[in-house]
């Protein structure tokens, strides 16, 4: 059986962010499009919606984490972005516990939006187009065996 769980709202401490922004920002963005390009891959990501995305590029910025994300989507792939000084055509900044939030499916994007909890900058077509293209992803259901007594 299993239980909900519930992600509160929160954020870290302002010295976790001080300490993030001077780590490389590197792995986020591999992190975070090796992901993407799993989800793309296993068709959980709709094909007309990423053609939308070609040539454009983004930027996730964890605010209380200090951590970000740059990356674009070029030829069919989701591709890390390196320079500190690349311009992004979306932008979406929040507390990690937003994120999560998100997705968990506990909130929408709308919702954090006009909480003031979730920004969103740059290209407002662009942004509609991910909101709705996210927003349609059926995430699998990950099921677990229940633990046996005595183990």
């Amino acid at each position: 059986m299993a239980t909900g769980f519930t992600i509160p709202r929160f954020q870290l401490p302002t010295v976790i962010a001080t300490l993030g922004r001077r780590l490389p920002q590197w792995p986020h963005a591999l992190a975070l499009v090796t992901g993407l390009n799993a989800a793309a891959r296993l068709g959980w990501l709709p094909a007309d919606s990423l053609a939308a995305l070609e040539g454009r590029s983004f930027r996730v910025e964890v605010l209380d984490t200090g951590g970000q994300a740059r990356f674009c989507f070029r030829e069919g792939v989701f591709r890390p972005l390196f320079g500190a000084d690349v311009p992004a055509d979306l932008v979406f900044s929040a507390n990690l516990s937003a994120f999560l939030q998100l997705l968990a499916r506990q909130e929408d994007p709308d919702t954090l939006f006009f909480n003031r909890e979730l920004s969103i900058e740059g290209d407002t077509e662009l942004g509609l187009l991910v909101k709705n293209m996210l927003d349609a992803v059926e995430w699998p259901q990950l099921r677990f065996p229940p633990f046996a007594a005595g183990r």
